[in-house]
Parts: structure tokens; sequence; C-alpha cells
């Protein structure tokens, strides 16, 4: 569900850090969880009920499932296998580096938009500040001068054109959740965005650089081959990807390999599944992984400045037909008023 809540990135890799850390040093899971119960502000509640489960003497894993969706489940199966092979810790510790690494190229990502985005602020301002003066100064309005030509002119008109903005940004939003969420709807919307040279291969990249180190770190433990693929493919949050869940399934267990259920897809590109495909046949497939995952990771820092320069582009386009359109509605306006002046002065 969008409305769920959830944890963010930041503090579950500071979550992970301190768990790796802690039992690292020996320190009672109980003890662990309890003080992470009585530090935390947003989730209290639920780090509290993983606190009491822990103390009746339940597992780490079965109590954070009683949170619900609040952690991912990636996380919560990851837990739930550290605990069962006796790496919990050395678990948390990848887990930590994988989220900190996703804030990473996050921050890099919005540092990068920061001043195309105060462009776009300040020209959508002089917009807002435009129809609010052709209301507030009494010779434009009693003329009733509209430059925009939109119909909005005062205070009115500004209340109008902050809600049009407002509803554009919600529904932005509301998209962003549900393509985290997972939702249905979506999912076509993810799949012709996949299609647009440039931002389809930075998206690419991305679910490709998660899938390849989910598939290192699970394949890397005693987890059920299926339920590692399932995983790993839940990992790419991305629906040209997860589709595919129940096909690659069925394939490993019909007794295909594991190279031939992901190329049966017809999505996977050749290099993954070529990495795939040498990592079966030399029965190093977990080293295979992580050498493709260290390649991703270099890849994405690459699409993610791809990424950046493309809506950095876009946004000034944007700015560009801002400014266009000003000019040509001024002087559309200036210069029809004056023929307008003229031709009522030839008039008898």
């Amino acid at each position: 569900m969008i409305g769920t809540s959830r944890i963010g990135t930041k503090d579950l890799a500071t979550l992970c850090r301190r768990m790796a850390t802690s039992l690292s040093a020996g320190v009672d899971a109980r003890t662990v969880w309890a003080r992470e119960a009585q530090s935390r502000r947003s989730g209290r509640e639920r780090y509290a009920d993983i606190r009491d489960g822990v103390a009746r003497g339940d597992s780490i894993g079965d109590s954070i499932d009683r949170t619900g969706k609040y952690f991912p489940l990636f996380f919560r199966e990851m837990v739930k296998v550290g605990e069962d092979s006796g790496q919990l810790p050395e678990v948390f510790r990848k887990l930590a580096d994988h989220y900190d690494h996703q804030l990473t190229l996050r921050r890099a990502f919005w540092s990068s938009l920061t001043w195309p985005i105060i462009q776009l602020a300040l020209a959508l301002s002089v917009i807002g500040l435009l129809i609010y003066l052709l209301g507030a100064i009494p010779q434009l309005a009693k003329n009733k001068v509209d430059i925009l030509g939109f119909g909005l002119t005062g205070s009115q008109g500004l209340v109008t054109y902050l809600t049009i903005l407002g509803a554009i940004a919600a529904g932005l939003y509301l998209v962003y959740r549900a393509a985290a969420a997972g939702a249905l709807w979506v999912a076509p919307v993810q799949r012709a965005v996949m299609r647009i040279p440039m931002l389809g291969q930075a998206l690419e990249t991305f679910s490709l650089a998660r899938m390849a180190w989910a598939m290192h770190v699970t394949l890397n433990t005693n987890m059920d081959l299926r339920k590692a693929m399932r995983l790993s493919l839940a990992t790419t949050q991305n629906s040209l990807y997860t589709r595919h869940t129940q096909d690659v399934l069925g394939s490993i267990r019909a007794g295909r390999e594991l190279h031939e259920a992901l190329a049966d897809t017809g999505d996977f590109p050749v290099h993954f599944i070529d990495a795939v495909q040498v990592g079966e046949q030399s029965g190093q497939l977990v080293e295979s992984m992580g050498h493709l995952s260290e390649q991703y990771q270099d890849e994405a820092r690459v699409a993610m400045n791809t990424l950046t320069v493309l809506l950095g582009f876009l946004v000034t386009m944007l700015i560009g037909g801002i400014i266009i359109f000003f000019i040509f509605r001024v002087f559309t306006y200036g210069y029809g008023g004056i023929l307008n002046d003229a031709v009522n002065e030839l008039q008898p």
C-alpha cells in the first residue's frame, strides 16, 4: 500500500551498521534492540515490538516480521538467513554497505539537480508574481490585461495557479511512492520509460546493479535458489524484470540452469546472462556475481551522472520554453495593442 509507513533508507543503513557493530562485539541481541527502541523517535512502537519479541526468546527474524512491511522484504529475509547460518553480524554489515551505497547515489543525484531545480522554482515564481501583479495594479486590472492568456489574474488567479502546481507535484509524488511500493498500475509506465534512450539505459543499470548485488549476497548463504532469485528480482524495483519472477522460478523448478531461465525472459542483457553462465559452469557463481555487482556499481555512478545531465537539460529546456512563451505573449499583446489603437484613431 502507498500509505503504509516504511523505514527510510538512511535509518535502515544506520540500524544495520549499529547491529553489525554491536553483535560483532558480542553485545546481547536483547540489549541491542532495547537500546534501539529507547533511542528511536520514528517507528518506536515497531522497535518496541521487536524488543519484546526478542526478550521472550523469539528469533530476531520472527520479531521483525511482526512489524508488517515497515522493513523491506529483502532485509527481513536476509536477517533470517543470517540467524540460521550464524552470520548475522556479517549480514548486517553487507546490508549496511548496500544501503549506504544507495544513499551515496541518491545524494549525488539531488546535489547535481539542485541548481536546475532552483532555476525552475524561480521561473515558476516569476509567473506567479506576474499573475498577481496583473490584478494588483489598478490600471492593468481595470483594462483586464491578461498577457499570459490563461485567464489568471490577481489574488484569485494566483491561488488557482498555485493549486495547479500543487496538484502536479502531488501527482508526481504519488507516482513515485506507487513505483516504490510496486503498485501494479505503475508497471506499464515503467516499461514505457525503459524504452526512452539514455534514461532507459540508466534505469536498467540501477536495476541490474541491485540484482547482481542481491544474487551475490543471497547465493552466498544456505538460502534456496528459488527464494534467492525471488528476492533478487524484487530488489530491481523494476516491473520489466519482476514480471518474470514466476517464469524464472518455474524454469528453475523444471531443472533448467539459471542463465537459461533468465535468457528465456528476453529482457536481460547478454553480458548479464553471460556472467551468470560463466559463474554456473565454473562453479563460482557467487564470485561471478560479486565481480558483476562491482562493475554495475561503477556503471551506476556513470549512469547517475548521465541521468542528472539529462534531467538538467530537460529543466533548462523547460525554462527556455517559458522565456520564449513570455517573449511571444508580451510581443503579441503589445504589438496587437498598438495596432488596435491605430485602427481606433483612424475610424471616424
